[in-house]
């Protein structure tokens, strides 16, 4: 671990300026949308607006890769964000936010896609594992630390926007000047999402709910703390402690996913939010509560994506497992667009609580899909199952890849 950390910081840093920006970004817009006089629908298709262009940029950021090589790439779209970060506190109307946000989204994905590539390329056969767990870590603490900085100035004004667009500005530094060689991009064939169902029924149907989970989750979490009249300090502690139970439980759920059917493991933990979002309802204003329940949303939701990764891993040869990641992420992508457009509405419908009831009923789902599809197939023997690699919901499908590599690399060595 030193070793790789010794000689990937640079990358890492930036990587922490990158989510320590998009973090603080993410839950200041909901909290400057409420200060706007802004409707929590309306705030949900700002807050789509992300999720849309991280889609398409996932899609295209190959493209411009190759055809102008990743030094150039990251240095224009994180120069984008830089700027766009700007002009929400300049332009505060949600039309322009909306047009904003599929920018940002755009952006971040060929920039998380450069980012990852190198890190990729610094891995090696040993380490690819162990990288991918210190990448979610930055990742997710960078986000819980932006939280913090959000209490530093006025959400009415431009300073909070400004700290936001310096800390993107300040990423560059570290990863472009510290990182060399330039790695070389590779593309997998696809896979058919008609072929990756017919794998992984639960893969699909799962990435699928855990995307409008997710976005409506991380998406709307500080427009849900505007609904429910919470302060500033409270929405960002509310998101952060949310974050913070997805940092922690990540690694014991997966330990655990390594010793029994990942089936039945994906039920439980979603029948386990499911009960944790019925006291959401019912505690939703006494804010102790909240945080409690907000640690364990996060906690149980997060090290969902690995498992559905690492369920749809189990029945497909490592040599497919990067095009099945494209088909994971493309089908979790579109859940995400539509995560933020639902929950403002059942907000608009029923109040605050709308954003429990929301997750009360996708992850009800989940469990009931995963408890049926247990009945449909047997659970592959332990001797066919790979560790679990914890991967970030918000990642590319080049960390996804690097996770069949890891398999790859384990079934070489057991050969």
């Amino acid at each position: 671990m030193a070793a790789f950390v010794g000689q990937s910081w640079a990358l890492l840093l930036g990587i922490f300026f990158l989510m320590l920006g998009n973090g603080m970004q993410a839950t200041l817009l909901g909290i400057r949308g409420a200060l706007e006089g802004y409707s929590a629908s309306t705030m949900s298709f700002v807050m789509a607006g992300y999720f849309l262009g991280f889609l398409g940029g996932s899609r295209l950021a190959p493209a411009m890769i190759k055809r102008v090589g990743h030094v150039r790439v990251f240095a224009a779209l994180a120069s984008m964000i830089s700027a766009t970060f700007i002009l929400f506190a300049a332009f505060p109307s949600y039309v322009v936010w909306i047009l904003l946000r599929i920018a940002v989204g755009f952006c971040f994905s060929g920039v998380y896609v450069v980012a990852e590539s190198w890190l990729n390329d610094s891995a090696s056969n040993r380490n690819r594992g162990m990288a991918l767990s210190i990448y979610l870590i930055v990742q997710l603490f960078g986000i819980v630390s932006a939280q913090a900085l959000l209490n530093l100035g006025d959400p009415s004004g431009y300073f909070l926007f400004v700290i936001a667009s310096v800390l993107v500005s300040i990423s560059f530094t570290p990863i472009l000047l510290s990182v060399s060689p330039v790695p070389v991009f590779h593309t997998s064939k696809p896979m058919t999402l008609r072929e990756l169902y017919r794998v992984s029924p639960l893969g699909c149907i799962g990435s699928l709910l855990l995307g409008a989970t997710f976005a409506g989750l991380w998406g709307m979490g500080s427009v849900y703390g505007t609904e429910a009249g919470m302060s500033v300090a409270e929405i960002s502690l509310f998101v952060a402690i949310s974050t913070f139970g997805g940092l922690l439980c990540q690694f014991p759920i997966g330990w655990i996913s390594d010793r029994m059917d990942r089936r039945l493991l994906i039920a439980l933990n979603s029948t386990a939010c499911a009960a944790a979002s019925i006291a959401g309802i019912v505690f939703g204003d006494y804010f102790i509560a909240l945080l409690i329940i907000g640690f364990a949303i996060g906690g149980i939701t997060h090290p969902l994506y690995s498992l559905i990764i690492a369920h749809t891993n189990d029945f497909i040869g490592h040599e497919d497992m990067a095009a099945a990641a494209g088909g994971l992420i493309f089908i979790h992508g579109i859940g995400a667009i539509g995560g933020p457009i639902l929950v403002g509405w059942m907000m608009e419908t029923f109040g605050a609580k709308g954003y429990f009831i929301y997750i009360l009923v996708l992850v009800s789902m989940l469990a009931g899909y995963a408890f049926f599809r247990m009945t449909v197939r047997s659970a592959p023997s332990s001797e066919d199952t790979a560790a679990l690699t914890p991967v970030n919901p918000g990642s590319t499908p080049v960390a996804v890849d690097m996770v069949a590599q890891e398999y790859s690399s384990e079934q070489d060595e057991s050969q």
